[in-house]
């Protein structure tokens, strides 16, 4: 399916199969990020108009690429909750696993409680680093325009158990930034298109050691 280069809200339900209750989570979701915005940079201001495909799909993609029957997923850097909020609310309404937002930024991580609280979407926000965390483990571990791969792959290394598995949206740079990663890490990589950028692809990588 062609994504509009602006899509609506009534696109973006359609393209997921929104429930009401979905509907009308994500639309308070985005009515508060409109707020919040003209007081902090939640999102870049260029993607603000387009925000149901830039974020909201962006995100949501990640659903349906979920092991079965996973409890942790933990969210590196969450900032304005993309893509872990937007994932606590489909399981919110579909099932699946708790969702554990980590952001530093002070008034980032209360945007995030607010939003969390207003929808109900039952996410854990956790205000620091991840490398601060508490000792957490996940079965999945998200991120999302955080850092490049290898980096990324570092961050998330702590959370790992011997299953874990990261799911990673990635633009044009994805197999550079794979193919760097891969001289520090091995790894079982699966590229799948991205819903919303036609030049990006999410990375789902299982498997995660380090060489040597």
């Amino acid at each position: 399916m062609t994504i509009p280069l602006m899509m609506t809200f009534s696109e973006l339900q359609d393209q997921l199969g929104l429930s009401i209750g979905e509907s009308d989570d994500l639309r308070a979701y985005g009515e508060n990020l409109h707020r919040w915005q003209k007081r902090i940079n939640l999102i870049g201001k260029a993607t603000v108009d387009d925000m149901w495909s830039r974020h909201f799909l962006d995100s949501a993609q990640l659903f349906d690429l979920l092991p079965d029957k996973v409890e942790t997923l933990i969210d590196i850097d969450s900032g304005a909750g993309f893509p872990g909020l937007v994932l606590a609310v489909l399981v919110k309404h579909r099932g699946g696993p708790t969702v554990h937002l980590v952001e530093a930024d002070g008034r980032k991580a209360t945007f995030l409680n607010e939003t969390n609280r207003i929808m109900e979407a039952g996410a854990v926000v956790h205000r620091c680093r991840a490398e601060s965390l508490p000792d957490l483990k996940a079965d999945v571990v998200t991120a999302r325009a955080v850092a490049p791969l290898d980096r990324l792959i570092g961050l998330a290394r702590p959370f790992f158990k011997a299953d874990t598995v990261c799911l990673f949206p990635k633009g044009k740079k994805a197999r550079e930034e794979l193919t760097e990663s891969r001289k520090r890490w091995t790894m079982a990589a699966t590229e799948s298109p991205s819903l919303s950028d036609s030049y990006g692809t999410v990375l789902k990588l299982e498997g995660i050691t380090p060489r040597g």
